[in-house]
């Protein structure tokens, strides 16, 4: 899965949760400028484990851009496609 599928997910969801998408970028921080708790926070995580099979942290005291949250989830597929190609 490429990083825009990856990041137009983390937009529907954030759209779902009634961030308007036109201030959805990468350069988007979750805390600082969508203003998201970290009951938010974990919501989305959840959403993003639903919807695309990873397992990703959010929750830490770096405020995260939607950019790097789409990194981490990339990088977090990868090790989960690795571990599983282990014999």
């Amino acid at each position: 899965m490429n990083t825009s599928k990856v990041m137009d997910t983390l937009q529907a969801i954030l759209a779902e949760l009634g961030i308007p998408k036109e201030s959805l970028h990468n350069d988007t921080r979750l805390h600082e400028d969508l203003q998201l708790d970290s009951t938010e926070i974990v919501e989305i995580a959840l959403r993003l484990k639903r919807q695309l099979g990873v397992s990703v942290k959010l929750e830490s005291r770096q405020d995260m851009t939607l950019a790097q949250v789409c990194h981490k989830i990339e990088a977090a597929r990868l090790a989960n496609s690795n571990s599983n190609h282990v014999s």
